[in-house]
């Protein structure tokens, strides 16, 4: 499930609000073991969400850096690429 988390800081455009709500669901997917909880352990899990995806949208907005922003096509390419090298697929 944490390979679906990308990275999110320094892209131009910026994350998302959804984009970072997302990686905060898989991250509490990760830990929690559950891809949707049950109804005993569902206020657990949403409250979990909502605060892992405070804390990232925070982390993600005050972090710093002089380097210029990537470009979200030239990285989505690179992935492509490199998981035809892993894979071997085109």
């Amino acid at each position: 499930m944490c390979r679906n988390i990308k990275t999110l800081f320094n892209f131009d455009p910026p994350a998302t609000d959804e984009e970072i709500r997302a990686a905060s669901l898989q991250f509490v997917r990760k830990l929690s073991g559950f891809n949707k909880p049950s109804k005993l352990n569902e206020a657990a899990f949403n409250l979990a969400l909502d605060q892992v995806n405070e804390a990232a949208a925070l982390l993600i907005r005050s972090l710093v850096t002089l380097a210029p922003p990537r470009d979200r096509e030239v990285e989505k390419a690179r992935a492509i690429a490199a998981s035809a090298r892993r894979f071997g697929k085109a």
